[in-house]
């Protein structure tokens, strides 16, 4: 196997195409120097160079070689630095999950605070619900989440992001929309509903049936995506339990009516990440977001 030190050699005998000057660049003699490039040529089974007397030129080989060895020596001399950017995490890679829904609220302005703050770091973004995400953090998969509770405190550190209303999603010209207070459950009474799956989007699902006393019989439509729902009303298929940020979908059709009951911040999104997780990058993002768990 060849060493960086024949690499530097070689470079330096293929753009001078003279050992005497090559040599001299590298402070030393031309003895040494020959022998660098002697070995490196056995090593890698090839001539690098024809030579005699009076000129040094390069071989076929040794010009596609050239374009590697520039690029091996280059890498070389970053290597170092870029090990210690990584370690303060000042560089590398951050895996952040996110539900659909947190991507029209926090994704947008938690890259621009990743950008400015972390320049150096690449984002490997997946879209993915809330027990996926959990899962990958625990495989390690994921650096971070954007989800929703509960999650096992035990084994994932946290921190609340957003907390929002719930709201009802009905389609313009509805009767409910001439009401002039929030929608009560009475209101609901044979009103086709647009659900949230009760598994795929348990956390919504949950949400809904607790504040309102859903007649199933009224469910006309079960989906796990607010986008989904969102959609389905502007159609006209029924009404639907939305978090608040649903509005900045800007899908028109649409009127978003609080409910009854229901607290401006029942609906939860945490920054969520393993505890003891080892990332430097990571630890670098909390800084900088200036997240605290919980």
């Amino acid at each position: 196997m060849f060493t960086l030190d024949q690499v530097r050699s070689f470079i330096a005998v293929a753009e001078e195409l003279h050992f005497g000057r090559a040599a001299e660049r590298l402070n030393m003699t031309q003895p040494p120097l020959s022998r660098q490039i002697q070995k490196l040529e056995k090593s890698i089974g090839v001539e690098l160079f024809e030579r005699d007397n009076r000129k040094v030129v390069l071989t076929t080989a040794g010009q596609a070689f050239l374009e590697d060895a520039r690029r091996l020596a280059v890498s070389a001399a970053r290597a170092p630095q870029n090990a210690r950017r990584i370690a303060a995490g000042r560089a590398g890679l951050l895996r952040i999950g996110f539900t659909a829904a947190s991507g029209y609220s926090l994704l947008g302005p938690l890259l621009a605070e990743i950008e400015e703050g972390l320049p150096g770091v690449d984002v490997d973004l997946q879209e993915m619900v809330t027990g996926e995400q959990l899962q990958a953090l625990d495989d390690g998969e994921l650096d971070l989440g954007l989800a929703r509770p509960p999650f096992d405190t035990r084994r994932f550190e946290s921190h609340l992001l957003l907390s929002e209303s719930l709201l009802l999603a009905v389609p313009e010209g509805h009767p409910l929309n001439e009401l002039k207070r929030a929608v009560e459950a009475a209101d609901l009474v044979d009103v086709p509903l647009v659900m949230h799956h009760p598994t795929k989007a348990r956390y919504f699902y949950d949400l809904a049936v607790r504040l309102v006393p859903v007649e199933h019989r009224n469910e006309v439509h079960s989906v796990s995506q607010v986008l989904t729902m969102v959609a389905l009303v502007a159609a006209g298929r029924g009404v639907a339990f939305v978090p608040e940020s649903a509005q900045l979908l800007g899908i028109g059709g649409v009127s978003y009516l609080r409910l009854a009951g229901a607290s401006t911040d029942v609906v939860e999104l945490h920054a969520i990440w393993a505890r003891g997780a080892r990332n430097p990058a990571l630890a670098r993002l909390l800084q900088v977001l200036k997240l605290k768990s919980t």
